[in-house]
């Protein structure tokens, strides 16, 4: 089969495309034709040796079940979605627990957007513990973390404003923010999420004795002013990824692509990746012919 790795760290041209064997599940694995898998900025920082030893590429994945191994409930045929290693590939090999149903609402290609920024969002939002009618400022909401980000906490009753660009409030408040606002401001809310990774400006926004939670671990700033500050870890979870693939089939959840590429234009998939200004993810789409 094919996949798309990375042997020496470095700019979108260290991906490469080779050939591999097709990988045979274990017990309690189960193997997934890959019919679509999301290119995140997590596959940047890995290709350019940000952290991780050098191989595949790729998170999510959208596909078929195609093989399962002994003890799994998983049946061939079955259309599923999971976050886990080396997906950007032809085929792919997964805990079967890590493992959930794919939307009946969406295709694979806007399926495969779904786990990691949805379980960051949603793990980011366990940690801050907001209760209803408590505020969030929510940084980055245009992008994929903050835009589940946005749509979860308005879910759960919690008063959102979204820090975002004078061009995206529109699409901010379709997902459910009640305000906008600049990075300047206040101290103004009960918990910041800073899917921007701004730092100190985006803590600067929480009251004292708040919370602030960032998407990357050991990279947030200091606390401050009895500010709790955390960072989300996300873990596969197939039993947490099910409960969002509901969300999303009640409509609670949107899936954005910006664009799509064939396996083999990883690379290019790369760098338009590394020039920004996406409203959407860009999806890897294997050919299997």
């Amino acid at each position: 089969m094919r996949a798309a790795v990375v042997r020496t760290f470095g700019g979108p041209e260290a991906v490469e495309i080779v050939d591999v064997d097709v990988p045979d599940p274990g017990p309690r694995q189960v193997r997934i034709k890959v019919a679509a898998a999301a290119l995140n900025p997590v596959d940047a920082a890995k290709r350019s040796g940000m952290f991780g030893e050098p191989g595949g590429l790729g998170g999510d994945v959208a596909g078929t079940v195609d093989a399962a191994g002994a003890d799994t409930s998983w049946s061939v045929g079955a259309e599923v979605v999971a976050l886990a290693d080396g997906t950007h590939a032809q085929y792919v090999v997964v805990e079967a627990d890590w493992v959930a149903p794919a939307p009946s609402s969406a295709d694979a290609v806007h399926a495969s957007t779904l786990p990691l920024n949805a379980l960051t969002a949603a793990g980011a939002l366990d940690l801050l513990g907001l209760r209803e009618g408590q505020s969030l400022l929510v940084t980055g909401a245009a992008g994929a973390v903050g835009g589940y980000a946005v749509q979860l906490a308005t879910r759960q009753g919690v008063s959102v404003t979204a820090l975002a660009r004078e061009k995206d409030e529109q699409l901010v408040r379709s997902l459910g923010a009640a305000h906008v606002t600049g990075v300047t401001g206040g101290a103004d809310f009960d918990a910041v999420l800073d899917a921007a990774i701004l730092g100190e400006p985006a803590l600067a926004r929480a009251r004292d004795a708040g919370a602030y939670v960032g998407v990357i671990p050991g990279a947030g700033p200091a606390a401050a002013r009895g500010v709790r500050v955390e960072a989300v870890q996300v873990r596969p979870d197939g039993a947490r990824l099910a409960e969002l693939v509901r969300l999303v089939d009640e409509g609670v959840l949107t899936l954005r692509v910006a664009e799509t590429y064939a396996l083999e234009e990883a690379a290019k998939a790369h760098a338009r990746l590394a020039e920004g200004g996406l409203r959407g993810r860009l999806v890897i789409v294997p050919d299997h012919g």
